[in-house]
């Protein structure tokens, strides 16, 4: 089934604005159902601009109606004249130049948020190999001073259908196996700030705003 061109945005949009359930937007969207609910909670897809589908004529209001009315109901893509694009055979995914150098901030998002990954279903989402995988995991990429996670779809590396896909086959995978999912790793708190604290000399220049000089 085809997907919107931006599935986290249209998400966004259809919760803001339509009485659809979360499994609804989530089918439509190729999204999972947990995700869809942590956009409407705020914890997913913040800062993230809602886009209609209705105007971007992926959608009609009739459909939207139809399936408000019945909440077993699917949405069905509008039909539309425009050729599609063609679907991704199977070999190595081509990344263009640009944005290779973006691979490592991808694959350090990936090992941070998804650690139930194999190093082989990261390589085939982003496109890399398992030493590269092995290096940023283990710190030891020559450019790991600058890798910062950020998220490999916003990127443009890989579909959010795919990463889904591949998260639930290694969260079933790991079911099967009795095997307890490691926990993703928590974001650092950001430092407050450091407050200055006032000088006892009423003429100190620090209580005025202005930098200490070596005669203070």
């Amino acid at each position: 089934m085809p997907l919107p061109l931006m599935p986290k945005a249209t998400a966004v949009w259809l919760i803001d604005n339509t009485g659809l359930s979360f499994e609804q937007v989530a089918q439509f969207c190729g999204l999972h159902p947990l995700e869809v609910q942590g956009i409407a909670d705020g914890e997913v897809a913040v800062g993230i601009q809602g886009m209609d589908p209705v105007l971007s004529g992926e959608l009609t209001r009739e459909e939207i109606k139809r399936c408000e009315a019945d909440a077993s109901a699917r949405l069905q893509m509008a039909k539309t004249d425009l050729p599609q694009p063609t679907k991704r055979t199977k070999g190595p995914r081509y990344t263009p130049v640009a944005k290779r150098q973006d691979k490592p901030d991808g694959i350090y998002w990936l090992v941070r948020h998804h650690p139930e990954l194999k190093d082989s279903q990261i390589a085939r989402l982003i496109g890399t190999t398992k030493t590269t995988i092995q290096a940023v995991r283990e710190r030891s990429h020559w450019n790991s001073q600058n890798i910062r996670p950020r998220d490999p779809v916003l990127l443009g590396l890989c579909s959010q259908s795919d990463l889904n896909a591949a998260v639930e086959k290694a969260r079933r995978a790991a079911e099967r196996a009795g095997v307890t999912l490691p926990q993703p790793e928590a974001e650092a708190a950001p430092e407050e700030p450091r407050q200055r604290e006032p000088s006892d000399n009423p003429f100190s220049l620090e209580n005025f705003g202005l930098p200490k000089t070596g005669n203070d």
